[in-house]
């Protein structure tokens, strides 16, 4: 039986290739056809992005330098240009705004597009993805993959298939088959705790997924069963968001001493404070919701949240943080990382003409 909708979507991922490194091996000729990490090269340092060559010894994004040096003795290490990564992603959304207004940023390097209704009027979502990919080379010298499929979930899943610099299509009549075939840790929106309690479970593919009942899979995963098991049929009925909300913003930063004093750690938290205000100001984002990472010297990590009205200046941030950073010393163990994030955005204040801003 089929589950697919009988006016299907046309939707296409793009996804960049390795594009911070990407970027960087084409800026540098001497980089190319070598293995590359951007971050930082310190002890302290992680990365955040690999080129091709380098994963090819395993070298990952968020994998501490230390360890991507220590599989890759030849990796060289490139200082992030975020500003270069921005602009060359804005050449890369004003191809997509040739086809449809309606685009879903989900980073600066890949985006879901709903082509069911286009600008230029082309029956086949395919050559649309072939066009966009053309043009973004020629743009900027840089390869995307894509995936086309019927929804979201399958269209993100085909992106993967033939990277770098491929194509794949997920038609309706596969959609099905494709899943069931698939491992569940391919699955994106399934992170390896979820897929480790899955294989514990027996479940390991699509296939094993679909067979579970919605009653099992509801009272094991919360709300989350239902989305598994209509995933599992290939079915995925969420649509391209242009106006998708940012969840949180935040900045962090690694130490390459660790902190065991509540002032030096406070000192540290300043610039933090002040780039995560600063983007929120300028950005008209209100938030409920601040919140302190902590990561210790053993890579232990913690958080600690506060939610309260509506943050109406960089005052009462500065004061819930002092708060929430006070409550982790003295620590047991230095501290590594410090990071702070705004989140439950743009959210209805109840009562805002009577609330204070938090921590005062």
């Amino acid at each position: 039986m089929s589950h697919v909708m009988d006016s299907p979507r046309k939707i296409i991922h793009i996804d960049m290739d390795a594009f911070f490194a990407s970027v960087e091996q084409r800026d540098n000729p001497d980089l190319r056809g070598k293995p590359v990490a951007v971050g930082g090269a310190s002890l302290r340092g992680v990365v955040a992005a690999a080129s091709y060559e380098a994963r090819r010894f395993g070298v990952h994004s968020a994998m501490p330098s230390v360890t991507a040096q220590r599989k890759c003795p030849d990796l060289i290490f490139v200082r992030p240009r975020f500003d270069v990564y921005k602009a060359v992603s804005r050449q890369i959304r004003d191809i997509f705004a040739a086809y449809t207004p309606l685009i879903e940023p989900l980073s600066l390097d890949e985006a879901y597009l709903d082509v069911t209704e286009n600008l230029p009027g082309m029956a086949s979502a395919t050559d649309i993805a072939r066009e966009i990919r053309a043009r973004i080379r020629e743009a900027t010298g840089l390869t995307a993959s894509a995936g086309v499929s019927y929804n979201k979930f399958l269209a993100k899943l085909a992106s993967d298939q033939n990277k770098p610099d491929g194509l794949c299509v997920i038609r309706p009549e596969q959609g099905e088959a494709f899943v069931a075939g698939l491992p569940v840790k391919k699955f994106h929106g399934v992170g390896p705790a979820t897929a480790a309690k899955m294989q514990r479970l027996g479940i390991a593919t699509g296939a094993d997924l679909r067979a579970r009942p919605l009653e099992e899979l509801t009272r094991v995963f919360g709300v989350s069963g239902q989305h598994y098991y209509w995933i599992a049929r290939g079915v995925d009925r969420r649509e391209v968001r242009p106006d998708r909300a940012r969840k949180s913003i935040g900045a962090e930063t690694t130490f390459f001493t660790d902190l065991t004093a509540f002032d030096a750690a406070r000192n540290e938290m300043t610039p933090l404070i002040d780039k995560v205000w600063r983007y929120a100001e300028s950005n008209g984002v209100k938030a409920r919701t601040i919140t302190l990472k902590v990561k210790f010297a053993d890579f232990r990590i913690i958080t600690r949240s506060q939610t309260g009205a509506v943050l109406t200046g960089k005052d009462g941030l500065t004061a819930a943080v002092d708060g929430l950073l006070r409550g982790v010393f003295p620590p047991s163990k230095g501290i590594r990382l410090l990071g702070v994030a705004l989140s439950n955005l743009n959210a209805p204040d109840e009562d805002e003409a009577g609330q204070l801003s938090l921590g005062l």
